[in-house]
């Protein structure tokens, strides 16, 4: 995966990603009073190779000026009908405003439909209002089956 918008570039991530994604998912939770969980819910993000590449996902870094500013990514999930859930898309503060978390969410969507998924699950907490309104903005209805307990709304889209 490569591509841009404006001044970003989004491409696929790598191991020496490791520690740089993890700080910026671990910051931008703090901004919003969230706590990170290296060994629950973001355990992910430090074995991007089990939990995204081995399970036939995808996670991706936003650099702008060779610093990561964002990340994003998916893998397929059991619940649902040939779902999968996005994950951890988070934007540091300097790179927000510009569209790119809305960019973000279509160019993911578009790889989705591409492999021949049929449904999107997002999992988010209601203090992250920007990104609640995204997903309500972008066709995500709310459901209910909330896993990760810092998250208290779960949304999903249909795409086929």
């Amino acid at each position: 995966m490569k591509t841009q918008h404006l001044d970003f570039f989004i491409r696929s991530w790598e191991t020496r990603d490791r520690a740089e994604a993890f700080h910026l998912i671990r910051d931008v939770l703090a901004e919003y009073g969230l706590k990170c969980e290296p060994h629950g819910a973001d355990r992910d993000v430090y074995d991007v190779e089990l939990h995204y590449h081995n399970k036939g996902g995808e996670f991706w870094v936003v650099e702008r000026q060779d610093q990561i500013v964002g990340t994003a990514g998916y893998y397929p999930i059991e619940r649902g009908k040939n779902a999968v859930e996005i994950r951890k898309m988070y934007i540091l503060p300097a790179a927000r405003g510009q569209g790119l978390g809305k960019f973000l969410l279509q160019e993911l969507e578009s790889t989705i439909i591409t492999r021949g998924f049929d449904e999107i699950w997002i999992e988010t907490a209601s203090v992250l209002k920007e990104a609640v309104k995204m997903y309500e903005n972008n066709g995500y209805l709310p459901t209910t089956g909330v896993e990760t307990l810092r998250c208290d709304r779960v949304y999903k889209k249909v795409i086929k």
